[in-house]
Protein backbone atom coordinates (compact mmCIF):
# COMPACT_ATOMS: atom_id res chain seq x y z
CA UNK A 1 0.00 0.00 0.00
CA UNK A 2 1.46 3.58 -1.12
CA UNK A 3 2.09 5.69 1.89
CA UNK A 4 0.21 9.11 2.59
CA UNK A 5 2.47 12.11 3.76
CA UNK A 6 0.99 15.08 4.62
CA UNK A 7 2.69 18.69 5.04
CA UNK A 8 1.79 21.98 6.62
CA UNK A 9 -1.54 19.90 8.03
CA UNK A 10 -4.12 22.03 9.83
CA UNK A 11 -7.63 21.05 11.19
CA UNK A 12 -8.89 21.48 7.59
CA UNK A 13 -6.41 20.82 5.00
CA UNK A 14 -2.42 20.06 3.98
CA UNK A 15 -0.93 22.00 2.14
CA UNK A 16 0.71 19.37 0.26
CA UNK A 17 -0.06 15.82 0.31
CA UNK A 18 2.05 13.21 -1.69
CA UNK A 19 0.47 9.69 -2.32
CA UNK A 20 2.82 7.41 -4.24
CA UNK A 21 4.01 9.35 -7.24
CA UNK A 22 1.45 12.13 -7.01
CA UNK A 23 1.69 15.72 -5.08
CA UNK A 24 -1.47 17.20 -4.29
CA UNK A 25 -1.61 20.85 -3.89
CA UNK A 26 -4.60 22.61 -1.79
CA UNK A 27 -6.11 25.61 -3.15
CA UNK A 28 -3.60 28.60 -3.62
CA UNK A 29 -5.17 32.07 -3.64
CA UNK A 30 -3.36 35.35 -3.42
CA UNK A 31 -3.13 38.34 -1.30
CA UNK A 32 -7.06 40.04 -0.67
CA UNK A 33 -7.34 42.96 -2.48
CA UNK A 34 -4.96 42.56 -5.13
CA UNK A 35 -5.51 42.58 -8.27
CA UNK A 36 -5.85 39.20 -10.43
CA UNK A 37 -2.29 39.89 -12.43
CA UNK A 38 -1.10 40.31 -8.43
CA UNK A 39 -2.99 37.61 -6.89
CA UNK A 40 -1.83 35.20 -10.35
CA UNK A 41 1.58 35.89 -9.17
CA UNK A 42 1.05 35.07 -6.01
CA UNK A 43 -0.26 32.24 -6.26
CA UNK A 44 2.30 30.72 -8.78
CA UNK A 45 5.26 31.56 -6.28
CA UNK A 46 3.30 29.39 -3.55
CA UNK A 47 2.94 26.43 -6.11
CA UNK A 48 6.86 26.58 -6.62
CA UNK A 49 7.53 26.92 -3.32
CA UNK A 50 5.14 24.27 -2.12
CA UNK A 51 6.19 22.06 -4.84
CA UNK A 52 10.50 22.57 -3.82
CA UNK A 53 9.31 21.69 -0.63
CA UNK A 54 8.51 18.17 -1.97
CA UNK A 55 11.54 17.91 -4.33
CA UNK A 56 9.48 19.26 -7.75
CA UNK A 57 9.00 21.83 -9.98
CA UNK A 58 6.36 23.08 -12.41
CA UNK A 59 8.21 20.83 -15.54
CA UNK A 60 6.56 18.09 -13.45
CA UNK A 61 2.60 19.49 -13.38
CA UNK A 62 0.11 16.81 -14.23
CA UNK A 63 -2.66 18.78 -14.36
CA UNK A 64 -4.16 22.08 -13.11
CA UNK A 65 -7.26 23.72 -12.08
CA UNK A 66 -7.95 27.58 -12.01
CA UNK A 67 -11.24 29.16 -10.74
CA UNK A 68 -11.71 32.93 -11.59
CA UNK A 69 -14.33 34.86 -9.65
CA UNK A 70 -15.04 36.74 -12.50
CA UNK A 71 -13.97 35.01 -16.72
CA UNK A 72 -13.63 39.04 -17.42
CA UNK A 73 -10.28 38.02 -15.63
CA UNK A 74 -9.19 35.11 -17.90
CA UNK A 75 -6.70 37.15 -20.29
CA UNK A 76 -4.86 38.82 -16.99
CA UNK A 77 -4.34 35.78 -15.73
CA UNK A 78 -3.57 33.99 -18.44
CA UNK A 79 -1.10 36.49 -19.04
CA UNK A 80 0.96 35.55 -15.75
CA UNK A 81 0.27 32.17 -16.35
CA UNK A 82 1.75 31.79 -19.89
CA UNK A 83 5.04 33.80 -18.65
CA UNK A 84 5.32 31.51 -15.82
CA UNK A 85 4.24 28.11 -17.19
CA UNK A 86 7.39 25.87 -18.18
CA UNK A 87 7.31 25.57 -22.27
CA UNK A 88 6.80 21.89 -23.21
CA UNK A 89 5.87 20.89 -20.08
CA UNK A 90 2.30 22.67 -20.09
CA UNK A 91 0.00 20.33 -18.23
CA UNK A 92 -3.86 18.95 -18.51
CA UNK A 93 -5.60 22.56 -17.62
CA UNK A 94 -9.40 23.76 -16.98
CA UNK A 95 -10.39 27.27 -16.12
CA UNK A 96 -14.05 28.25 -15.13
CA UNK A 97 -15.71 30.84 -13.00
CA UNK A 98 -16.44 30.46 -9.58
CA UNK A 99 -17.60 32.07 -6.32
CA UNK A 100 -14.77 31.36 -4.61
CA UNK A 101 -14.30 31.66 -0.64
CA UNK A 102 -14.32 35.57 -0.17
CA UNK A 103 -15.39 38.29 -2.56
CA UNK A 104 -11.57 39.48 -1.79
CA UNK A 105 -10.13 36.62 -3.75
CA UNK A 106 -10.40 36.67 -7.79
CA UNK A 107 -8.42 33.34 -8.71
CA UNK A 108 -7.72 30.45 -7.50
CA UNK A 109 -5.15 27.49 -8.31
CA UNK A 110 -5.39 23.55 -7.72
CA UNK A 111 -2.69 21.51 -8.99
CA UNK A 112 -1.49 17.94 -9.12
CA UNK A 113 2.03 17.10 -10.08
CA UNK A 114 4.38 14.13 -10.39
CA UNK A 115 7.24 13.31 -8.21
CA UNK A 116 10.68 13.01 -9.91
Amino acid sequence: MSQITRHHTGPRMSQIVEHGQTIYLAGQVGKPGDDVTAQTRTCLESIDALLAEVGADKTRLLQVTIWLADMADFAAMNAVWDAWVAPGHTPARACGEAKLATSDYLVEFLVTAAKP
